[in-house]
């Protein structure tokens, strides 16, 4: 299979294409990204595109694939919801609309967070516009739309973008909190199940994550 990934030269980003780069299944893998990452290999190309919500000029690049990953994303420290919307909610969705349009057949797998308000009424301002993003997904033209909501997962020892506090968590959590931790491999082996076979909810969270994965190694 063939996907598309963003979000590369951020942590999860990151370490969501090293494990896809290393997943049998996976045969090729376009980042696109709005600046470039210095890594090369077999599988991987890159395209740079200045404007997710402008991709009129890239349609050939992007036709193709059997899935993305969409990883990017900003944190909302410090971000007024105007702001936040626009990047987390608009700029997905121009970018989502643009592939349903060019891979109809496509799955595409949002990263979204743990808390995220499905109801997008509560008062935490980043879990309304993630559910609100989650919910207008699941509207367009795919073959399917998931999102996944990972928690806490283990930085891989190669990768280079993984934040100060997230290296110190990493001797702790994994071991008081187990059930709340995953692996990139777990992830990306759950993700490329269900783009081949589908998964009943639309919501992946951790519970179906680490159940998907383990199915998955149970028939290899």
């Amino acid at each position: 299979m063939k996907i598309i990934i963003t979000g590369a030269t951020g942590m999860i980003g990151e370490g969501v294409l090293l494990a896809a780069l290393n997943h049998p299944a996976i045969t090729g893998v376009l980042m696109v990204n709005r600046r470039t990452f210095q890594l090369r290999h077999p599988k991987l190309s890159e395209l740079i595109v200045k404007d997710f919500t402008d991709l009129d000029a890239h349609g050939a690049q992007l036709t193709g694939y059997d899935g993305c990953f969409y990883c990017a994303g900003i944190s909302s420290f410090g971000m007024n919801e105007e702001k936040y919307n626009h990047i987390t909610f608009y700029t997905t969705l121009m970018f989502a609309k643009r592939l349903a349009d060019l891979n109809p057949h496509m799955v595409f797998f949002y990263l979204s967070g743990v808390y995220a308000d499905s109801s997008e009424n509560g008062k935490i301002m980043w879990a309304r516009v993630k559910g609100k993003t989650e919910n207008a997904l699941k509207k367009l033209h795919f073959r399917a739309a998931y999102s996944f909501r990972p928690g806490f997962i283990i930085p891989l020892k190669v990768q280079e973008n993984v934040r100060l506090i997230y290296k110190g968590l990493n001797f702790i959590y994994p071991f008081l909190f187990r059930n709340q931790t995953l692996t990139y491999d777990e992830i990306v082996n759950a993700l490329a199940r269900v783009l081949t076979i589908g998964y009943k909810e639309k919501i992946l969270e951790i519970k179906d994550l680490k159940l998907i994965a383990r199915q998955n190694e149970s028939n290899e």
